[in-house]
């Protein structure tokens, strides 16, 4: 066995910046490249506004205006701007801001002073600048380093901050900014904060009714069973109605945070609604019958929040405050009394309410019988058939901890080949395989039932553990991997519908992509081009002179075992299957794939003719 020595020489100190750029997963969570929802320029990005949307909160500045230009941020808030002594400190110094005097931010989302030191360390450049009480200054850095840093000067400019950066491309390799992912944060912002002017690129985002607003952005009027119950109280509120769809469909948010793993509020608010619901209507109904199709909203606002990650999308919190009430009894005692009062106030829409838990009850015993006899097919397929080829965090291994568990991926292949090839290429501890066999059913328009009377869809709904609901999710990110062919887009859209249909919240909480894989490889002797695209392939051809062997792939089983491990590894390339704020669900479906209609007809023609146009101008580029 080596010796290694353990000396003085072995102690490092590191100072604050060099601590952050070492270990950034400590103060950010997870690096990605900006493709993922909570990849760590998107921290970035919401650390700074974190404090412009506290500011606010505390009765300062009704505007913030954020402009993201080829990668580069700039944010600039109208609050009470950073004391003009104190803002290198406040950039540059851990344990120092004005988060840890709770008279001044009792309710705010950053408490530990690391958010725009981290900000600051992860940047190529940073640049802060304190306007107040008509003076300001300014400080520029370079990694964490300052660089410059100007005198207290007089300034005709407002009070308020003005942050810029770029995130260090060394340590956010080849990142992108995606405006899906910061609009719908910003939405958040905007609904949690009535009266908030937000300006992004020049678009503005803006709520006065809040958490209302929300859910009626979020849900379609139609399929609703009751007006939206909207219900405000100190440091509380809450939105609830029930819809058409499956499962449950929450959104929870701690002093502005969007909590997406939820916490001790969300947990609290599930209860108290079934609670509520039995005690009003005086019958011990089944929770699940009560908690199916609700769509529900809540925000708390809490002293002092303990979040269970530097990330902050889980609420550890047991108490609203050091001395106060905890955080379940607060939820539970507001919705029992005022959900109670609106239902007795409002009788038709508690009849409405009525009604759908009695559907759901209805529809839950019917498909009883079924449902065993599918759960005992699956547990047997899973076994003999090996349909699942399940990753080590999950099999038989407890030793996965939560960050790892983050990291894993299922691929759904259709195929003996690709799975097969996919498999052997995979990461054995993280990436698991489910191969379908032949093209899943179109469960457009069909009910819960056919989930299980369908053996595919019964073994790909147990693979994934989500019968019910998202809780026992066995993999965070699940991955549509079919091929760029006719029928390899008709088994994504397929199973696309699947999800939407009976799972949505799959896709609402960014768990599903769609895997890229190349469509050509472009090689001499010496070097390889894996190309995704047709321009790609065109630039590969000039980077090796024009001569070159080019290969067309046509299926994921013609790509090697070998190969593929570079398409699934540290380069793979995944797309997310988004859902945009105004989105109805249903309609979507019905479009593409409910009875054939003349509009979607038109839509084919149309977008086929693009696509044609495209070849013929390659071809003649390639005929020059």
């Amino acid at each position: 066995m080596t010796q290694v020595s353990y000396t003085e020489e072995n102690i490092k100190s590191l100072d604050w910046k060099e601590h952050i750029r070492l270990r950034p997963g400590m103060y950010i969570g997870k690096l990605g490249d900006g493709s993922t929802q909570d990849d760590g320029i998107y921290v970035l990005l919401k650390e700074v506004i974190d404090n412009c949307i506290d500011e606010y909160v505390m009765g300062y500045g009704k505007k913030i205006i954020i402009n993201i230009e080829e990668g580069k941020v700039s944010i600039r808030d109208y609050g009470r701007g950073i004391p003009l002594g104190k803002v290198v400190d406040c950039v540059s110094k851990i344990n120092t801001g004005g988060k840890y005097d709770s008279k001044a931010f009792k309710k705010s989302v950053g408490l530990n002073g690391v958010g725009t030191k981290a900000v600051n360390a992860l940047s190529e450049y940073f640049k802060v600048s304190a306007f107040r009480e008509g003076k300001s200054k300014t400080a520029e850095f370079e990694y964490g380093e300052l660089t410059k840093e100007s005198r207290i000067a007089k300034s005709s400019e407002d009070s308020g901050t003005l942050v810029e950066f770029l995130p260090d491309p060394d340590i956010f390799k080849k990142f992108k900014f995606r405006n899906e992912y910061i609009e719908e944060r910003l939405w958040d912002y905007a609904y949690l904060n009535s009266g908030l002017k937000i300006i992004f690129n020049n678009e503005t985002f803006y709520s006065r009714n809040g958490l209302l607003d929300l859910l009626q952005n979020k849900t379609d009027a139609d399929k609703l069973r009751y007006p939206i119950i909207h219900l405000q109280g100190e440091d509380i509120e809450i939105a609830l109605t029930h819809g058409s769809q499956y499962g449950e469909e929450y959104y929870s948010f701690v002093n502005g945070q969007n909590t997406t793993q939820g916490g001790t509020h969300l947990q609290a608010y599930r209860e108290a609604i079934v609670k509520t619901v039995r005690e009003h209507f005086n019958k011990n109904f089944d929770a699940r019958d009560i908690q199916t199709a609700i769509i529900g909203a809540i925000s708390v606002r809490v002293e002092e929040p303990v979040f269970e990650s530097q990330t902050k999308t889980k609420l550890g919190s047991l108490k609203m405050a050091p001395e106060g009430a905890t955080v379940r009894s607060f939820v539970v005692d507001f919705v029992k009394k005022h959900l109670d009062n609106y239902l007795h106030k409002n009788k038709t829409h508690a009849e409405a309410l009525l009604k759908r838990i009695q559907q759901s009850e209805k529809e839950r015993k019917e498909i009883a019988g079924i449902k065993k006899l599918a759960n005992q097919r699956a547990k047997k397929a899973n076994i003999h058939n090996k349909k699942l080829r399940d990753c080590k965090v999950h099999l038989n291994d407890k030793r996965g901890d939560q960050e790892e568990k983050l990291e894993t991926t299922i691929f759904i292949t259709e195929g003996d080949s690709a799975s097969g090839s996919i498999t052997k290429a995979r990461n054995v501890r993280t990436q698991a395989v489910f191969s379908l066999r032949g093209k899943p059913l179109n469960s457009f328009g069909q009910t819960k039932k056919i989930v299980y009377e369908n053996e595919e869809l019964n073994l790909l709904q147990h693979a994934l553990d989500i019968e019910d609901g998202l809780e026992k999710l066995r993999f965070n990110r699940v991955v549509i991997a079919t091929d760029a062919d006719v029928d390899g887009m008709h088994i994504r859209l397929l199973l696309l519908t699947f999800f939407l249909q009976f799972f949505p919240e799959i896709v609402r909480e960014k768990h599903l992509y769609i895997l890229e894989t190349p469509l050509f490889r472009v090689r001499d002797k010496k070097k390889t081009f894996y190309c995704y695209s047709e321009k790609e392939k065109q630039e590969a051809i000039q980077a090796l002179n024009g001569k070159a062997e080019i290969t067309r792939f046509k299926g994921l089983g013609e790509i090697s075992p070998d190969e593929f491990g570079g398409f699934i590894g540290e380069n793979i390339r995944l797309e997310p299957v988004l859902i945009k704020n105004n989105t109805k669900i249903t309609d979507l479906l019905s479009y593409y794939m409910g009875k054939n209609t003349l509009d979607r007809q038109e839509f084919i023609i149309n977008n086929l003719k693009v696509e044609l146009d495209e070849v013929a101008e390659k071809e003649v580029i390639d005929l020059e």
